[in-house]
């Protein structure tokens, strides 16, 4: 079976134009004589990504959210999408779709310019995907690359509360509604973004677990970066339902989900927002996991990875 890894090596064969950063970000920066576009692409698919019985406007809305997401990440404004749907034999679930998917445009003041749609047999589970495109903010949208030794390791808002929405939800369960709604209704950090974008050296969204997604940002960096598990922020509802203990934090970690921005700065900045410093970046490469400065073990999975 070839893995989420392997199959971007071999299209990074293909995509050798600097507007596609080697195929190691979230987002391609596409310039066009003066004028720059960040372009994403997320794709959700049912069982996977979303379960059957989440309600189809929450599925729209996800899906715009996490594309949105990666725009965020860029410090990127979102301006347009072209949007694809597998059209499985419910009228009643695609136009409910459609009225949360117009919601959710509204929302982040995104046009629908356009699109695709394929047939399938009845039952078929859905897969749906986004393509979005957004203005940036700054003149070169900061990659997951250019974190430097000595820097902080940054997260903005609470880690863990998707992860412990879908926990719940797989249960039977429909509260904490919060946690509920961060996993069908995540918000993308629009705001955060752009402020964050002049001053951040590496940002990327947190949507595969805080773990994976700063090893990412690490290897693409050439760095090392060590997380302390004690300092990565829980929500108050997070720590009522699952806890606040070391396997509480790790669970959090590595569930992903988040859609918060993980970002790389000086250790001295001021952050133009609410962040929490969760570890630091040195010379050298891997990731390692203290608790208050005992060292811990790694997971068996950082996060999650398709294939």
């Amino acid at each position: 079976m070839t893995t989420e890894p392997a199959f971007i090596d071999l299209l990074r064969k293909l995509a050798t134009d600097p507007a596609a950063r080697g195929l190691n970000d979230d987002a391609a920066v596409l310039t066009i004589g003066q004028q720059a576009l960040v372009v994403t692409k997320d794709m959700l698919a049912e069982g996977v990504h979303f379960l059957a019985a989440d309600p189809p406007a929450d599925v729209a809305w996800k899906l715009v959210a996490v594309n949105v997401s990666d725009l965020a990440a860029k410090g990127a404004t979102p301006l347009a999408c072209l949007t694809g749907h597998t059209l499985s034999g419910d009228a009643a679930w695609d136009r409910a779709f459609v009225d949360g998917l117009g919601e959710a445009l509204i929302h982040y003041g995104m046009m629908l310019i356009g699109g695709d749609t394929i047939s399938a047999p009845v039952g078929t589970p859905r897969v749906l995907s986004l393509t979005a495109i957004g203005l940036p903010s700054v003149p070169v949208p900061p990659s997951r690359s250019g974190a430097l030794a000595g820097d902080g390791l940054f997260v903005t808002g609470t880690i863990g509360d998707g992860w412990a929405g879908l926990q719940l939800l797989q249960k039977g369960k429909s509260a904490p509604p919060s946690l509920i709604a961060a996993y069908r209704r995540p918000q993308a950090r629009i705001a955060d973004g752009r402020a964050l974008a002049p001053i951040a050296h590496a940002m990327m969204d947190v949507s595969d677990g805080l773990l994976i997604d700063a090893a990412r940002m690490a290897g693409a960096s050439n760095l090392a970066v060590r997380i302390n598990l004690a300092k990565v922020p829980l929500s108050d509802d997070f720590v009522q339902t699952f806890g606040a203990d070391q396997a509480s934090a790790l669970s959090a970690a590595t569930g992903g989900d988040d859609y918060r921005l993980l970002f790389a700065a000086d250790s001295e900045a001021h952050l133009p927002v609410a962040a929490q410093r969760v570890g630091s970046f040195s010379e050298g490469s891997g990731l390692s996991l203290v608790w208050n400065g005992l060292p811990v073990d790694l997971p068996k999975k950082l996060g999650w990875l398709h294939g």
